[in-house]
């Protein structure tokens, strides 16, 4: 599993930005990169949108996919992430939305995570995940799998963005 260190050391490397869109996480992803001295040299920001009418209002996930499938969709961490981008100017966009408990949300059930990347060219790298345990622990496992996907992303996108 990637670490936040490695990850900033990647999008320095390839003179990229990061910017998050958080959920369930309400902010422990972009705390989670900026704990990394350095991290103003590629993290830009993000949102927390935490209430469903601010993923379509603030990161333009479109209302109609809302309305149809709710907030816990791969689809709209999608529509998150490139939402976040384009919003904060970054080439990478992470997001993660999802049920980290007590109750069921959206008729999902606790433990279902969605975390998307939008990286250059509006791609998009997506993980589902169905997660155990506590309310904290779905939220601590989806920061390490939102940063493990962007690491992944930004190792396979080495050369390609480079200076």
């Amino acid at each position: 599993m990637a670490d936040a260190a490695e990850v900033l050391r990647l999008l320095v490397a390839q003179n990229a930005t990061v910017a998050v869109a958080e959920s369930l996480t309400g902010g422990l992803i972009g705390a989670t990169i900026t704990a990394v001295s350095g991290a103003s040299e590629a993290f830009v920001g993000g949102v927390i949108s935490y209430a469903t009418d601010l993923k379509r209002e603030l990161l333009g996930v479109p209302g109609d996919l809302l309305r149809r499938e709710g907030a816990v969709h791969p689809e709209v961490a999608a529509a998150m992430a490139a939402g976040v981008a384009r919003v904060c100017g970054a080439t990478y966009g992470v997001a993660a939305t999802g049920v980290a408990g007590p109750e069921p949300q959206d008729g999902r059930p606790v433990g279902t995570v969605h975390v998307a990347v939008c990286g250059p060219g509006g791609q998009i790298s997506a993980r589902t995940l169905t997660l155990r345990g506590s309310r904290e622990r779905i939220r601590v496992e989806t920061v390490d799998e939102a940063v493990d996907l962007l690491a992944g992303v930004l190792k396979a996108n080495i050369g390609e963005h480079s200076g």
